[in-house]
């Protein structure tokens, strides 16, 4: 694709890398054809094709149309036009720079900001969620079944390990996922101490910054990142191996830390540190002698996968975790259309919910029609959104190793 960027933005970094993603594109049209949205409302500027020409066009001419962050903010950032493309095009990185080109042009209404500002007081804090969804879950009898799928019963974390081992990795615990599902991370401890390695969970640590980042919250999403750097980088000096990342989504932003901390001189080196050493869970067991683990006791064998997008498109990861489940002696139930978002994508189920909640009925049909009788995922956002509406249980696919059960 020929691109006429003006020098104040090619004289930029990331403005240039966008240039040299935005000219790999042939205009092929093979990202539309996985494009959930595209998929949906059949229109050319609600794929990635049509919304890479609208971005070039805002950076030339300097004109941003009204409806640019409209298309933008359908997009649910799944990627899969990644995997898609002949060409290799980046489009995630187009799509961030196009995000910001088009907030610092016209910024949004009052509604909508404080809407945005409200997540980003809630969601990326541990407390402060937990505290909400307490508060929710008291009056969840009382509230109409809308709500109430919002707000999931409380689980039973279990039992921490208690015994210390020679190897040792670190736990990104995240921001909404131990309050909404704690059992997850307790069970990927429990199961890590049965391999004869302590996961720790480092004070300071929290949010990974992918809520303030897919937010155009930028600033905000470094300082979340900084923090993380700041509590785990000790630890690793001190013979940590790496960090282990049980949700698929905070994996991919972590594993980016590098590049987005790139132009700050003080964190940038040790950024990039931290995202080589960053694995998501299925990654770092797929490394590991497997040998002593077992299937929890009672625990299904015929299950239906739901491969979240940060796992598949995101972090290029499409089959460890099947291949670490068939390996255990579980059969997956195939399910149509796996490439395809659910629909969560962070907050997006709550800023975009007539398209979050058509994926996610086409996702559950799909899941439905496996016969399963147990869903399971690897990422917390996926799971809590499947939850709401299906008809099956749904849990992280750690738990089907869990000792506890």
């Amino acid at each position: 694709m020929q691109t006429r960027f003006p020098h104040s933005v090619r004289a930029t970094a990331e403005g240039a890398a966008v240039e040299r993603i935005v000219r790999k594109c042939v205009h092929c049209g093979f990202c539309n054809v996985t494009c959930p949205t595209f998929q949906i409302r059949r229109d050319e500027l609600d794929g990635p094709r049509g919304r890479i020409y609208q971005i070039k066009d805002a950076i030339e001419t300097g004109v941003v149309a009204p409806s640019l962050r409209t298309h933008l903010d359908r997009c649910l950032s799944c990627r899969a036009c990644e995997t898609t493309c002949p060409a290799g095009v980046e489009y995630g990185r187009v799509l961030d720079y196009g995000r910001e080109v088009a907030e610092q042009a016209a910024p949004r209404g009052t509604s909508e900001r404080l809407a945005r500002w409200g997540l980003r007081q809630v969601l990326p804090h541990a407390g402060r969620f937990a505290a909400l969804l307490g508060l929710g879950r008291l009056a969840r009898p009382l509230l109409p079944a809308s709500l109430k799928a919002l707000i999931p019963p409380a689980r039973a974390a279990g039992p921490r390990p208690t015994i210390r081992h020679a190897r040792r990795m670190l736990l990104l615990a995240g921001c909404v996922q131990d309050a909404l599902d704690p059992r997850i991370n307790a069970a990927t401890a429990r199961v890590l101490d049965r391999l004869g390695i302590q996961l720790d969970v480092i004070a300071g640590s929290g949010c990974c910054g992918a809520i303030s980042h897919h937010l155009t919250a930028t600033d905000e999403a470094r300082d979340f990142m900084r923090r993380n750097i700041d509590a785990w980088w000790p630890q690793l000096q001190a013979g940590a191996e790496a960090i282990v990342v049980t949700a698929s989504g905070c994996a991919v932003q972590v594993k980016d830390y590098g590049r987005l901390l790139a132009d700050d001189p003080a964190y940038a080196e040790r950024a990039q540190k931290i995202a080589d050493c960053a694995r998501d869970l299925s990654q770092m067991l797929a490394a590991e002698d497997l040998s002593s683990l077992k299937p929890a006791p009672g625990a299904p064998r015929r299950i239906a996968f739901q491969s979240p997008c940060t796992l598949q498109h995101g972090q290029r990861l499409g089959g460890v975790v099947e291949g670490l489940l068939r390996r255990a002696g579980f059969e997956l139930l195939p399910v149509a259309d796996g490439h395809v978002c659910c629909g969560a994508a962070g907050t997006y189920a709550l800023l975009q919910r007539d398209l979050s909640h058509e994926l996610r009925g086409r996702k559950l049909a799909n899941l439905a029609a496996s016969g399963s009788e147990l869903i399971v995922t690897a990422n917390i956002g996926c799971l809590s959104h499947l939850q709401g509406r299906a008809q099956v249980p749904v849990r992280h696919w750690i738990e089907l190793f869990d000792p506890a059960d």
